[in-house]
């Protein structure tokens, strides 16, 4: 950050790519030459002993790969150094307790990445409106969707450029995703009114001020029954399957066409959380919210042999509507967004914000009586509200009361407890 109120940031833009179907079939080589340029260097690091795991006997290694596997010469140079790169990173996650232990990337349950670390070898240029064409090495210029406006060209400098980008493959095809450094002016304080807000299923976000943001179903009618005729007729397929076979080119079409209805239907929902997340970050200067363990919240029931679970189905069904509702997504875009705006996002405890009255503070079980109607079970008071709009006040009371948890201007990273090094990393 320089004196002058002015900071660096740093950020991703996505656009979607238009490659015929020859280019395509090339972005998939150097993504498929990718994977198995990663699976060679886990294999290499396994079997070299400690001493001999270095950067420069790892990157001779990789150019000595690429001599002798012609498959693996469709990958440039440097998206090459960048595998090795991402792949000594995350062994520094793993070691420093942030994530699991690098492993081999499986064909088909591997997302498909090319990077391109220089951004000066894209050369991009705006040719329309709605399009604009980039150089990707040993593919070719491909079009993009222009979406957003970015540093290229004469409003390009130092301080404001692409540093660099990655291809990335999703079932709805092949899209590149920019990395952008920017001067911007240092937020001033956002002057908005504070606001809790407490997340649901039937009601997805409610605030303490009675605001309420909601949706419909994120597939239409026709594409859900489409979806379900899909997801039996692979299940046909599947069981009618010998132990051991290969699965057909029918059944991986299928497969392809359920991930095509899913994409969408994720797609459609980050829009939602986009557009409401950037609303919120404008209107209030602070927001609460509830510390959620998301990951134990959508465990499953089933149980042991021993001691089978109950309500399994239910709970099955509970875990895929809270999933699909992505709170930890919500809150990750609320904490940069309201850091751009010069906000703040607190969170704090979750335990009874249900269950407590938010006009006299007496805490039941049985005051919920529905999922939209609480009715305090206090004598003396009585109150009747609604139960989101309730549990959202008293999530903003906490905070209030100085019971934050995690008060941040910038994205808040939990980190994973320390574990011991694996044994193949030591």
């Amino acid at each position: 950050m320089s004196d002058h109120g002015v900071e660096t940031r740093q950020f991703g833009h996505r656009a979607r790519l238009a490659l015929p179907p020859a280019v395509a079939l090339k972005a998939d080589d150097q993504a498929h030459a990718a994977r198995t340029m990663w699976n060679c260097l886990h294999a290499w690091w396994q079997m070299m002993p400690k001493e001999k795991r270095t950067l420069a006997n790892a990157d001779a290694a990789i150019r000595q790969a690429r001599r002798d596997v012609d498959f693996l010469a469709v990958l440039p140079a440097q998206a090459a150094q960048a595998v090795l790169k991402t792949y000594v990173q995350a062994w520094k996650n793993c070691w420093d307790g942030r994530a699991n232990a690098p492993n081999f990337k499986a064909r088909f349950r591997t997302a498909l990445t090319v990077d391109v670390p220089q951004g000066r070898d894209l050369n991009i240029v705006r040719v329309h409106r709605r399009w604009g064409m980039a150089n990707l090495p040993k593919i070719g210029r491909v079009r993009f969707r222009w979406t957003k406006d970015l540093p290229v060209g004469k409003h390009a400098d130092k301080d404001n450029r692409i540093t660099g980008a990655r291809l990335v493959k999703d079932p709805l095809g092949w899209h590149i995703a920019f990395r952008v450094q920017s001067l911007e002016p240092v937020p001033e304080p956002h002057q908005g009114p504070e606001t809790g807000i407490d997340v649901g299923i039937t009601v997805p976000l409610a605030l303490s001020d009675g605001e309420t943001y909601k949706h419909g179903p994120w597939l239409t009618a026709r594409e859900q029954a489409r979806l379900l005729d899909l997801e039996q007729r692979a299940a046909r397929r599947k069981k009618h399957r010998k132990p051991g076979e290969r699965i057909s080119r029918r059944l991986h079409h299928t497969y392809d066409q359920i991930a095509g209805l899913r994409a969408k239907a994720k797609r459609r929902a980050s829009d939602w959380q986009h557009k409401t997340t950037t609303k919120i970050a404008d209107t209030y200067g602070t927001v609460v919210v509830e510390a959620l363990t998301i990951t134990n919240m959508v465990k499953s029931a089933k149980g042991t042999v021993d001691q089978p679970g109950k309500n399994v189905a239910q709970k099955s069904g509970l875990n895929r509507s809270v999933s699909g509702e992505a709170w930890g997504r919500t809150v990750t875009m609320l904490t940069y967004k309201l850091a751009r705006q010069g906000g703040t996002l607190a969170k704090v405890p979750a335990p009874n914000t249900s269950r407590r009255c938010s006009a006299c503070g007496f805490t039941t079980p049985g005051s919920r009586e529905t999922q939209a109607l609480f009715v305090c079970k206090n004598p003396d008071c009585g109150w009747t509200g609604n139960a989101d709009h309730n549990a959202a006040r008293n999530i903003l009371h906490l905070y209030r009361t100085g019971h934050a948890l995690i008060p941040a201007a910038g994205r808040a990273v939990a980190r994973r407890a320390r574990r011991v090094k694996p044994a193949t990393a030591r």
